[in-house]
């Protein structure tokens, strides 16, 4: 294998910040147990505490934008429209974020954008408390949202891998990520119950609060500028484009971008969500079983999370995304073949879990196979894709379940899902040889 594929720089900015001594190793029931080790590193703590506070916080912003825009118009499209607005200025400043957070200071990129962030919610709550009632401004406001986390998530996550040494970065990856599945679970039911009590504008006011204590614990991170003391460096069209050909020709992240593209394009089924509550679940009523249906995902993940400890400390990293993503196709399939609720809820959990153990391993090796100087612009392609690839599962599913039917479709997308990610790892062996 390639040495430049998985090598990875001394850490040169948190000598400070690591544990004194190496933790001994773990037995019985804690081997099991989600590794914690990172959190003994004063710098990660505050930036994964800072997550905590704000996943369930975002998810509320998340719930109150379609909800105000559904009360104005009385209107699904409108609510697709909006979801549109904020995907294409994600996708542009993504793209371009990576080449920033691989030209500057992250921790001043994190401060900037999650201030910004912090105003965009400030001003959701300006609006709505005054009654203005405009879906246009809604729908700027979201825009200039995503377009402040598009700037900010390649540098949050590409500072990671200064923070934790290489050998942790699947266990920082399996925190962070617990943390956000389980705000993709409470935030929304802690909306559906604050709504009728408090109201939307409190809901944005509650997400501003707690971007406060994010932008609080960046501040008190370390400077993390870029490595090296060569000449300073752009982030135009032509820095985007070479993170472009540095993805071509590191076979490793190539592949660690197809598998998945390949999960969430064939085998993401939330678009049949609906129709498979009304119509294959219905007798346990429509509401309950589509609640059920979209839970089961993030409920797996987390269940993932809460017990990554028996996965977290792999080696071979590129065996766990390929075993993952089989993983991941075998349980769509399982869930699209069920006809019980409950069995179908089991499959999804466990598609869950593997889509845990997949961007667990994905993004260790994302962190762990590029350089200092190409970390920002992975991160940018990889928040294209995590945000691209369901989108364009809905169109795939939707169009597949009105042809095939929706089990047919769900079923037929997670074996396609097996076979073609059987299929690269075969073709490319640098996936099945990445090991840290």
């Amino acid at each position: 294998m390639d040495t430049s594929e998985s090598s990875t720089e001394p850490d040169a900015d948190a000598e400070s910040e690591s544990p004194a001594a190496p933790a001994p190793p773990r037995r019985g029931w804690r081997r099991w147990a989600m590794d914690t080790r990172p959190l003994r590193i004063p710098a990660y703590r505050r930036l994964w505490s800072s997550t905590v506070v704000t996943a369930v916080g975002s998810q509320l912003t998340a719930v109150a934008v379609p909800k105000q825009i559904y009360d104005i118009t009385h209107s699904s499209a409108w609510v697709g429209y909006a979801s549109l607005a904020g995907l294409v200025p994600m996708v542009v400043f993504a793209l371009w974020g990576g080449a920033v957070a691989d030209t500057v200071d992250r921790r001043k990129l994190l401060l900037v954008t999650n201030s910004g962030i912090a105003v965009t919610s400030v001003l959701f709550w300006t609006q709505a408390v005054t009654g203005l009632d405009s879906v246009v401004v809604l729908m700027l406001l979201l825009a200039v949202q995503q377009a402040f986390f598009g700037l900010n998530s390649p540098a949050r996550t590409a500072s990671i891998a200064r923070l934790v040494p290489a050998e942790q970065l699947a266990a920082a990856g399996a925190l962070g990520s617990t943390v956000m599945q389980t705000g993709l679970v409470a935030g929304p039911l802690l909306a559906g119950a604050l709504i009728p009590v408090i109201g939307l504008p409190e809901l944005y006011l509650i997400d501003a609060l707690a971007l406060c204590v994010t932008v609080w614990a960046v501040f008190r991170l370390p400077a993390l500028p870029p490595l090296g003391a060569g000449p300073a460096r752009r982030a135009g069209v032509r820095e985007i484009a070479a993170g472009f050909r540095y993805i071509s020709g590191h076979k490793v992240l190539l592949l660690s971008f197809l598998a998945d593209i390949v999960a969430m394009v064939f085998g993401m089924p939330r678009a049949l969500f609906p129709q498979l509550a009304a119509q294959t679940y219905g007798s346990h009523g429509e509401g309950l079983a589509l609640g059920v249906l979209f839970a089961g995902i993030p409920v797996g993940a987390v269940l993932g999370g809460l017990f990554s400890g028996v996965f977290s400390r792999a080696r071979r990293h590129g065996w766990m995304v390929i075993g993952a993503v089989v993983g991941w196709g075998v349980a769509v399939a399982g869930f699209g073949l069920s006809g019980n609720l409950w069995v179908a809820m089991a499959f999804l959990a466990a598609a869950g879990v593997a889509d845990m153990v997949s961007m667990v391993f994905r993004g260790a090796i994302l962190l762990s196979a590029a350089t200092d100087e190409m970390r920002g612009r992975m991160q940018g392609v990889f928040t294209v894709v995590v945000a691209g690839g369901p989108r364009l599962a809905d169109v795939l599913h939707g169009t597949a379940g009105s042809a095939f039917g929706p089990r047919a479709a769900v079923a037929g997308g997670g074996a396609l899902v097996v076979v073609l990610m059987l299929g690269l790892a075969a073709a490319v062996p640098a996936l099945r040889r990445y090991r840290i």
